[in-house]
């Protein structure tokens, strides 16, 4: 499960909205969790200007300035580059055969945002797998999560069979 804050995740949105109909792109600063119910904790999204070439709405390229900046800074703490996200402008917020192709740190966690006419819909999770021939859906919530609370089925009614 990877955990964020709605802050960072508004972040994200917004600047996913912000690029329409291009693609955002950015790191994720964190680390793994020491608790057994989550993965990775998002501690900061950073940004990155759309390396990728002009002409295509389709593509992301993280400026490797930034990575290389992170990774310098980083280096000897606790904290470390966990993930990246992106946009899919006018698309599924799953991973295009595209983003499969260009995925080569399976360590890596992948955030995608659905931009449908310029209005963010879904954030989904990712991770490669299997010698990188796939991704797999991962658990994503915001920090501010509470399990809803339930009560038990009222006697002599139906309970859903």
């Amino acid at each position: 499960m990877i955990v964020l804050t709605p802050a960072h995740l508004r972040q994200i949105v917004d600047l996913a909205e912000a690029a329409y109909p291009a693609e955002c792109c950015g790191l994720l600063v964190g680390k793994a969790s020491d608790t057994s119910d989550v993965d990775w904790r998002v501690a900061r999204v950073e940004p990155s200007e759309n390396m990728a070439p002009a002409g295509r709405n389709d593509r992301f390229e993280i400026d490797p300035l930034l990575r290389l900046r992170l990774q310098k800074e980083l280096r000897d703490g606790a904290e470390s580059v966990i993930g990246v996200y992106h946009s899919h402008p006018d698309g599924p917020a799953q991973p295009s055969l595209t983003d499969l192709e260009n995925a080569w740190e399976p360590e890596l966690i992948w955030l995608i945002t659905s931009v449908n006419k310029g209005q963010a819909i879904q954030t989904t999770a990712h991770r490669l797998v299997e010698q990188a021939l796939r991704f797999e859906d991962l658990p994503l919530r915001t920090s501010d999560w509470r399990q809803v609370p339930t009560r038990p089925p009222v006697d002599g009614l139906p309970s859903g069979e």
